[in-house]
């Protein structure tokens, strides 16, 4: 087990005698707790495509969230804090593994049949406190791949997040706008009815089931690109679905369906410790309101949506004060990637935005290699234990296996099997150290944050994703920016700093592995 000396706040907790909180942990003078001792409870919230500019604390668009506000302004504001993706899957799978997904060649988006991409062997946040005392549990989206392929939704699902380190799981296979649209309760189906069995298939449909493309009269939601499958609830789908109507989920029910299962968690759980991932599906598409959050926002579904988000997390928040666990649970709350407005959908983001801002100052958005498309919100709050402050310390979700496993004494795992960094000082607030250098990836393609620099290398390919009209980051030649001067990356560095330009793409190719190898610039179309 490993062993540090606490800081004062955290002292007080465990009920130890060490130093003022204004140090930073040290290593190996005391174990952290033993068995019996009070392990604070520990909880990510985790949300859906939610731009640096949409949280209000962040003081950069015009939505107003209150209760994230709450959170970011009583705990650590993270500014230069990071997804490992500006896509979804990849983020996940970075979040709960502390391993840069471009080292896993099953790390994207996947399709709603994708088998499970975390091997059953590897450390998880989620094991490693199952293993260090902690009943673990996840709550929302997973999108991270169920069972071996060619699943029967039909019988036990597996493997799946009970066979990665959770005690429970209450989840969507998948994403809203992909099928199977049901939830799944420890790897069963919630509320199937064995007479009529779920079929599906992302490549054919089946005989006689209406879908978005061929029968836009019967949905209620109409599809830009991509989204015209199989309709449920009047919304066309990826992928085709058969079979499971008494299982279907109701979209616009669905914040509260997952708030009320994460709040009975947290009641089932209150003796503790627990660890649960609390993933929320805003504000992903398709955009689903409940109708007492239509029109909150004036800005469309999209507002209205982050609108509910933020009410959900201010009472999951209240069930915590209400259980008397807030000064004994650590969140951590954070978006999967960056922004994106028309992602599937006509649902008027575009249209009704105004003058939000969901990427705030930043470039690019969801899929981007720029700056809006892995810097996100990122927020650490532990009541009466973390004080308030505003953060610039380099960090990413990679990092907080390592330092989670630092702070119960648990083992993250064999040395040099994972990229996350020990930043748990960074994260309690006592430190504004964080990574010296990040690897940043979207599709595939990778990029290099190092201290206040960015490198894109080379990419064919588009510069902007005219679907979602977002700027991929793609260019015939190295970019360079100065994020300290030009947060906005307006302005590439590239030719009049050879120098660093030369140290940072020497830095790329050793964390990538490509030393002594051509540069994989110009690889991707």
């Amino acid at each position: 087990m490993k062993v540090i000396a606490l800081p004062l706040a955290l002292s007080l907790l465990f009920g130890l005698l060490l130093p003022s909180c204004g140090t930073a942990p040290e290593t190996g003078t005391g174990a952290v707790t033993t068995a019996g001792e009070n392990k604070p409870n520990i909880v990510f919230i985790y949300l859906d495509d939610l731009g640096y500019g949409d949280v209000s604390a962040y003081e950069a668009g015009s939505l107003e969230t209150p209760n994230i506000d709450a959170l970011a302004n009583g705990g650590v504001r993270f500014t230069n804090g990071y997804a490992s993706s500006a896509t979804c899957t990849p983020s996940r799978y970075a979040l709960l593994t502390g391993v840069y997904p471009w080292r896993n060649s099953d790390a994207k988006i996947l399709p709603g049949t994708a088998p499970l991409i975390i091997d059953t062997a590897q450390t998880t946040v989620a094991s490693m406190l199952k293993e260090a005392g902690y009943h673990t549990g996840v709550v929302g989206k997973w999108h991270l791949g169920l069972g071996t392929g060619d699943v029967n939704w039909n019988e036990h699902v597996s493997p799946g997040p009970n066979e990665i380190g959770f005690d429970y799981s209450y989840i969507m296979a998948a994403t809203q706008d992909r099928v199977p649209t049901v939830y799944l309760e420890n790897g069963m189906v919630d509320g199937l009815d064995p007479n009529d069995p779920i079929e599906i298939d992302y490549q054919n449909n089946f005989p006689g089931q209406p879908t978005g493309k061929d029968n836009p009269e019967l949905t209620t939601m109409k599809w830009h690109h991509g989204h015209n499958n199989t309709i449920v609830n009047g919304i066309p789908r990826i992928g085709y679905m058969k079979g499971g109507e008494k299982a279907k989920w109701s979209d616009v029910d669905m914040a509260d369906h997952f708030l009320d299962y994460a709040q009975r968690y947290v009641r089932d759980h209150k003796d503790g410790p627990f660890f649960l991932y609390y993933a929320l599906q805003q504000p992903h598409v398709p955009r689903t309101p409940h109708p007492r959050f239509v029109g909150k926002s004036g800005m469309g579904p999209r507002g209205d949506v982050i609108v509910e988000a933020d009410w959900a997390i201010g009472e999951f928040v209240k069930t915590l004060r209400e259980e008397g666990l807030l000064e004994n649970t650590l969140i951590v709350l954070s978006s999967d990637n960056g922004p994106v407005l028309n992602d599937g959908y006509y649902d008027d983001a575009v249209e009704k935005l105004g003058d939000h801002t969901p990427a705030g100052p930043l470039r690019g958005g969801k899929y981007s290699l720029y700056e809006a498309g892995t810097r996100v919100p990122f927020i650490t709050y532990w009541e009466g234990n973390i004080e308030p402050k505003v953060s610039d310390a380099l960090v990413s979700q990679l990092d907080l296996l390592p330092s989670l496993a630092e702070l119960v004494g648990g083992d993250a795992g064999a040395s040099g099997a994972m990229d996350g960094q020990q930043l748990l000082a960074s994260f309690l607030g006592e430190s504004d150290q964080g990574r010296e250098e990040l690897v940043l990836e979207a599709t595939s393609r990778t990029a290099l944050r190092a201290g206040d620099w960015l490198m894109i290398p080379p990419y064919k390919g588009r510069a902007v994703n005219a679907q979602v009209n977002i700027e991929l980051g793609n260019d015939a030649e190295y970019q360079l920016y100065n994020l300290a001067d030009d947060l906005g990356q307006t302005q590439n560095l590239a030719a009049e700093n050879p120098d660093k330009l030369a140290e940072l793409v020497k830095a790329y190719e050793k964390i990538r592995g490509t030393e002594n190898t051509e540069t994989e610039q110009l690889k991707l179309e």
